[in-house]
């Protein structure tokens, strides 16, 4: 008997997809985790998280590199433990930071997984960082603490229209609209300040990691970011009940697009 292939991509057309998850009696949680960590066979982890995500009935967004894995992700209640079983199963997934949404609702409705050069596309040469060397990792009453500072320098390490709609306040916001401009333009921004605090924050984490390795490299003396990003400071205020110094809506990827903190 001829051994059926298995599905590596989605076939269904969107019409389809909102009926199926519509008709779901089940809850769903949406969480994000990125890890910089070295994956010799991009594709064929691809092919391998595909079948088993698949299986489980995870939807979302998942970036794959020879740097490591960025995703954003719906995970029914009922097989969340399933799903840190997969995760589990790959040493060089160990210790991950996994991050649930405060806010629910219908985030994805596929699965998509794909291998990309980086994971954030800010397309800048291996020798302008290194990532054993990043900035220091504040959680949100640390970074509340530093923001304090009036001598603190807040960047914002999302695109301009994240920013628009909620920010740290007086933060300096870098006028990009795509992540290759950012860096450079940081740079820029922060010219000659580079004795002062740099506290850097964005969505979940990700951005601000490498950003940080490059303006450590660049002669930036003390660098920190937001642990976790704008998504563990939103559950932290709200479940230690800090006061939070975040104005506005946190911008978000999928089809909830935003989040309130």
């Amino acid at each position: 008997m001829k051994r059926k292939k298995p599905i590596l991509y989605n076939k269904k057309n969107i019409e389809d997809l909102k009926y199926q998850i519509n008709k779901e009696n089940y809850n769903r949680i949406t969480i994000s985790f990125y890890k910089y960590v070295i994956i010799k066979d991009p594709n064929l982890f691809r092919n391998n998280l595909f079948i088993s995500f698949d299986n489980i009935n995870v939807l979302g967004r998942i970036y794959i590199s020879k740097e490591g894995i960025n995703a954003q992700i719906s995970v029914p209640e009922k097989n969340y433990n399933n799903f840190i079983s997969i995760i589990e199963s790959y040493d060089y997934l160990s210790k991950l930071d996994i991050k649930k949404a405060v806010q629910e609702g219908r985030s994805f409705y596929k699965l998509t997984i794909k291998v990309r050069k980086e994971l954030v596309a800010y397309g800048i040469s291996k020798d302008s960082y290194d990532m054993n060397k990043v900035g220091k990792h504040l959680d949100t009453e640390s970074y509340n603490q530093a923001i304090n500072n009036s001598d603190s320098l807040i960047v914002d390490m999302r695109n301009y229209y994240e920013s628009e709609i909620g920010r740290f306040k007086n933060a300096i916001i870098p006028d990009v609209e795509t992540s290759k401009e950012l860096l450079p333009e940081v740079k820029r921004l922060l010219k000659g300040k580079e004795k002062k605090q740099v506290l850097l924050y964005c969505t979940g984490g990700i951005r601000c990691e490498k950003a940080s390795s490059y303006l450590i490299k660049n002669g930036f003396e003390n660098v920190n970011q937001l642990k976790g990003g704008i998504i563990q400071y939103a559950h932290d205020i709200k479940e230690k009940n800090i006061k939070s110094k975040f104005i506005g809506r946190n911008f978000v990827f999928d089809n909830r697009l935003s989040e309130r903190v």
